[in-house]
């Protein structure tokens, strides 16, 4: 698979999805793929386009506080 971010430290896997991630046969997709990454280890977390760039501060507290539960 190819991902948007991958930290292996953690093994954190972070996708940052688009609109098109809200239809059904994207979802499904995309739970596969989770369920594929989660049986080599790997921890997906999901943030979408609009939370990236109007929540960033929540975004980056998420993803810090999974890296240090992961470390």
């Amino acid at each position: 698979f190819i991902v948007d971010f991958y930290c292996p430290a953690a093994k954190l896997v972070i996708e940052l999805d688009g609109n098109q991630h809200f239809e059904a046969e994207h979802q499904e997709k995309d739970q596969a793929r989770d369920s594929a990454l989660a049986g080599l280890g790997l921890h997906v977390l999901r943030f979408d386009n609009r939370q990236v760039l109007l929540e960033t501060d929540a975004v980056l507290s998420v993803i810090d506080e999974t890296v240090k539960r992961r470390m």
